[in-house]
């Protein structure tokens, strides 16, 4: 592989005596993780049943590394049951130190794919409320799908465009998560594809959209709140610089301290030299910090000749309870330019959305959908359904309004009305348990209806089911649901998704 010899002067000045080590290990393997989902399985209970040999990542409680050369767990039926995530071990790292507690309203603002949004939905644990947000509607998609498939239901998945959050959420979330949008230098190692896109953006530009997106967050976020900011990238000026705007623009934020593991390396808020003092530099190279704040070195950086992972950053800062006022100016000036006429339309929007959820909008649930909830053995709180059209969705308990914005799915998906009938959706089957629906098949491991049903075949269950029992079935593995079926004369017809089946 060829780096940039730009890129690799940069790293020359930041690693010092350690560039060789870091040059050593392109030529390194890859490490290859899994994350339990806590959401649906403890990682005790998680061990139990895995059938490869995995080894803990050191800084992670439900983190393991497995043999990606010869293993492929993303077509084993357990990955099907939304019991784990698979993610590259370093990228694990933010949404694990944001310190999530149950209840707290949480934003996940570049969430795609999904990988630190599923992690802060599973510990919320069902409560609260999760926002995940791509502003690429391709993308949002994929991080839909791995959120309904890990079983989470009290999301609300946008695809919107940060700077019109602010105006609709200001200072409503407890924890907020920016993995920003970067340059990718710690991804070089694991796709070198990157190295290309790096040279036609690079740091200086992203480092823009980066500032934007943390004054942007830092807004949303209330007095007390937690906001973790990460990259996959080494550049001082999108991480330390970041973080120091931060800083200059909003008093009230600090940054804290977290366990280091070993190989977890400190923030550099120190001055890089200039080219003259460095013989051989073909250009000025950027300074880390324009403040050499030494608060900065509280935040991490994550080497991958250091640790068993990619290259990444992380900040976790802390919002008191004092005013950000230059924060405030700076944002209302560019992101409040809305006319009278336009917030008064928002306001009826927002009245009108609320009315129908809150009141008129129940009185519309259809006797069919009544009837299959007597089938859901869970408290349900019929003024938290939301039909829309044929669409029925199970709205989080705090659910704000979503007048004019972008959303893929509000809540829980719960089905779709046909005609005198109710169709259960996936994401329905993934966010129950076996025991909260009134008929369940549960399936060993070995049994190759597991597979038939995962490809979308339909099963005979004359062995398990009465000739009595007829309707809707939850399909599961272990004690873990798959999925729906229409069990009619022992055999049940399948009901998974298409977009869900194995392949």
């Amino acid at each position: 592989m060829q780096l940039p010899k730009k890129f690799q002067e940069k790293m020359q000045e930041l690693l010092g005596e350690d560039y060789p080590l870091y040059l050593k290990c392109f030529n390194e393997k890859h490490y290859f993780g899994l994350r339990v989902n806590t959401g649906k399985i403890s990682v005790t209970d998680f061990l139990k049943i895995t059938p490869w040999e995995l080894t803990p990542i050191p800084w992670m409680s439900n983190g393991f590394y497995y043999d990606g050369a010869n293993l492929q767990p993303a077509k084993h039926p357990y990955y099907h049951a939304g019991l784990y995530y698979l993610q590259e071990p370093s990228a694990m790292t933010p949404a694990y130190l944001l310190p999530i507690e149950a209840g707290d309203k949480v934003l996940d603002l570049c969430a795609a794919p999904g990988g630190k949004a599923t992690e802060l939905g599973a510990r919320l644990g069902g409560t609260g409320l999760l926002v995940a947000n791509d502003i690429s509607n391709s993308r949002a998609k994929g991080l839909l799908k791995n959120i309904e498939l890990m079983g989470i239901g009290n999301a609300l998945v946008m695809s919107e465009d940060p700077e019109k959050f602010v105006n609709y959420f200001e200072g409503f979330f407890d924890k907020i998560l920016i993995d920003a949008p970067c340059s990718g230098e710690g991804m070089f190692r694991k796709e070198p594809s990157m190295i290309k896109n790096w040279e036609e953006k690079g740091p200086e530009v992203y480092s823009q959209v980066q500032k934007k997106l943390i004054l942007q967050g830092a807004k949303m976020l209330k007095a007390g709140g937690w906001l973790l900011y990460s990259t996959c990238t080494f550049d001082p000026r999108e991480n330390e610089q970041v973080v120091e705007h931060l800083l200059n623009h909003c008093s009230e934020f600090s940054v804290v301290g977290v366990e280091e593991f070993e190989g977890f390396q400190e923030g550099l808020p120190q001055s890089i030299n200039s080219k003259e003092e460095i013989e051989g530099f073909s250009e000025e190279l950027p300074q880390h910090t324009k403040s050499k704040n030494e608060e900065l070195k509280k935040t991490l950086r994550l080497y991958p000749h250091r640790i068993k992972g990619e290259g990444h950053y992380v900040a976790l800062l802390k919002k008191s309870d004092r005013f950000c006022a230059e924060n405030k100016n700076e944002i209302n000036e560019n992101e409040k330019e809305v006319n009278e006429n336009e917030k008064e339309i928002n306001e009826k929007e927002k009245k009108k959305s609320n009315r129908e959820v809150q009141s008129g909008n129940v009185d519309k649930i259809p006797k069919e959908l009544l009837e299959f909830l007597q089938l859901v053995k869970r408290k349900i709180e019929i003024n938290q359904i939301y039909v829309k059209g044929e669409q029925v969705y199970y709205l989080p308990g705090e659910t704000p309004s979503l007048a004019r914005l972008r959303f893929l799915r509000t809540g829980l998906y719960l089905g779709d009305l046909k005609k005198k009938r109710f169709e259960p959706s996936q994401a329905l089957a993934m966010n129950l348990g076996k025991e909260e629906f009134a008929l369940s098949i549960d399936f060993k491991i070995e049994d190759q209806r597991v597979i038939k049903y995962l490809k979308g075949e339909t099963l005979e269950v004359s062995d398990v089911i009465t000739r009595s029992d007829k309707g809707w079935v939850l399909i599961c593995v272990e004690g873990y649901p798959l999925g729906f079926g229409k069990l009619a004369c022992q055999r049940v017809k399948n009901k998974v998704q298409s977009g869900w089946r194995m392949m």
